[in-house]
């Protein structure tokens, strides 16, 4: 039976109760030091309220005992995080996935990190959710947009985007978003100005933001605080997981966007006055419904010819400590083969003859090996068989960058008065299509590399719905109105 101690301030107020359990006797005999918790009573509770609630938190922490809970009173969450953190690591978990719980963790332990681990309650979660909705949280509070022309004082210097951005120490993404005059992030700025010599204040103007972090943000921070409290109950540290018991800011379902007919038309239209190679690679977005990665992954020993197929087996990501890297597809499913239909083949052999007459013609600027990272950020030596490569530079024949993709699009769509495309709505596009014509979840989650059905019916289900609408209506006209199917 549980040993009830209460525990006294130096004015002899009850503060708290010390809950014992007898945990027996070691070899030579002595008594073992006993399982112990700390429980406090929530202020304006009455003597009999603390009364019953202390005796019902004893019997709790029996029957915790009894079921195998191994449960310490020591380690906070920050410390059993960065436990499960390694743990992740040495499973062989994505590193770009580390890299997520790692950033998140910055900012839940600070809120919750000193707390105990058999202490956290859903209350603890739902103050913090609450705190993380407030405004003026976002890391640093400030935000930078230059105010000089920066693509002219470049030139001026004879210097490339990609050669600077790599100079500073950024992605040349943010190079160009900051070029455009969008915002980016102090410590951005700073680097920027140091590489030019000069001010940050002479070329940025710094603006406060107070805006409160979105939903989708404090999703992704209860997701990370989830995952390590499910580890814990899962190691029987705790007899439940507390996040599934608390109320996150309910996080909007984005709706995906897709291409009409027409816009599919227009685009394919204006593709025609269009670069051979980005014909290739919007042909195959659309075909495909790959990622702008996977796609800026593809070998040419990833295309099957015999069979009409490509190997979806590599893709680029990029980081800001390593650059770009190669890394294995999303999930496990992901790694697929997708066939293509004859049309798309016999555009990508026109694509080689192309490819390989350009690397002829290049000859020793043509980089035959090229250096880039692999998942764990160790530089590898890597064959130049990169279908989509970059063009001019010190770098020819290295893989474009996945964001090259989404800025291409972006021109692309704005010199034809198209509707803005980003890569992913092609993605979409080639799912809707699927269902708009009779396709299976089942088929469609295998060609977009999805790790469930489910998901995939998750993502699409307003496209599947207005798809059982027309099934309606097929049937309606058939049946119903006399009309041939």
């Amino acid at each position: 039976m549980a040993n009830i101690r209460p525990r006294k301030n130096k004015n002899g107020d009850i503060i708290s109760y010390e809950i014992r359990v007898f945990k027996g006797r070691g070899e030579n005999g002595k008594q073992l030091k006993p399982y112990t918790m700390t429980w406090k009573p929530s202020p304006g509770m009455t003597a009999r309220q603390i009364e019953k609630e202390v005796q019902r938190q004893a019997l709790m922490f029996e029957e915790q005992i009894k079921n195998g809970y191994a449960l310490d009173n020591k380690q906070t969450f920050a410390q059993y995080a960065d436990y499960v953190v390694s743990l992740k690591e040495r499973a062989g978990v994505k590193h770009s996935v580390v890299y997520w719980y790692k950033a998140q963790l910055e900012r839940i332990n600070a809120g919750i990190g000193h707390l105990k681990l058999n202490e956290i309650r859903p209350q603890h979660l739902n103050a913090l959710y609450e705190q993380l909705s407030a405004k003026g949280l976002r890391e640093n509070g400030r935000k930078a947009r230059c105010k000089v022309d920066l693509t002219k004082m470049l030139k001026t210097a004879k210097r490339t985007k990609a050669e600077f951005s790599g100079a500073v120490g950024i992605s040349e993404g943010s190079l160009r978003s900051c070029c455009k005059g969008n915002f980016i992030s102090i410590a951005t700025a700073e680097k920027i100005a140091k590489e030019l010599k000069s001010p940050v204040k002479a070329l940025f103007d710094i603006v406060e933001d107070t805006a409160p972090l979105s939903q989708s943000t404090i999703s992704g921070y209860h997701r990370c605080i989830s995952a390590i409290l499910g580890q814990a109950e899962k190691e029987m540290l705790i007899p439940y997981n507390p996040a599934a018991k608390a109320t996150p800011p309910k996080k909007e379902k984005p709706q995906p966007n897709y291409f009409q007919p027409a816009d599919i038309e227009n685009i394919r239209k204006a593709l025609e006055n269009e670069p051979i190679k980005w014909q290739m690679i919007v042909h195959l977005l659309l075909i495909t419904g790959a990622r702008r990665g996977e796609i800026a992954g593809l070998k040419w020993s990833a295309v099957d010819w015999d069979n009409n197929r490509i190997h979806i087996n590599v893709t680029l990501l990029n980081r800001t400590d390593i650059g770009i890297y190669e890394e294995t597809p999303k999930t496990e499913q992901s790694d697929r083969y997708i066939t293509l239909p004859a049309e798309t083949m016999s555009l990508l052999r026109k694509y080689q003859s192309y490819w390989l007459n350009f690397r002829k013609l290049c000859g020793s600027a043509w980089n035959s090996f090229v250096q880039i990272s692999d998942r764990n950020g160790n530089p590898q030596s890597v064959r130049a068989d990169y279908l989509f490569f970059q063009e001019s530079g010190t770098k020819v024949g290295y893989p474009i960058r996945p964001d090259s993709i989404t800025k291409w699009c972006g021109d692309f769509s704005r010199r034809n008065g198209l509707p803005h495309i980003n890569p992913h709505a092609f993605r979409h596009t080639m799912a809707s299509i699927l269902y708009f014509n009779g396709v299976d979840s089942i088929s469609i989650s295998g060609r977009l590399g999805h790790s469930k059905a489910s998901t995939t019916s998750d993502i699409y289900s307003h496209i599947i719905k207005e798809a059982d609408k027309r099934s309606a209506e097929c049937i309606a006209d058939v049946v119903l109105r006399n009309k041939q199917a």
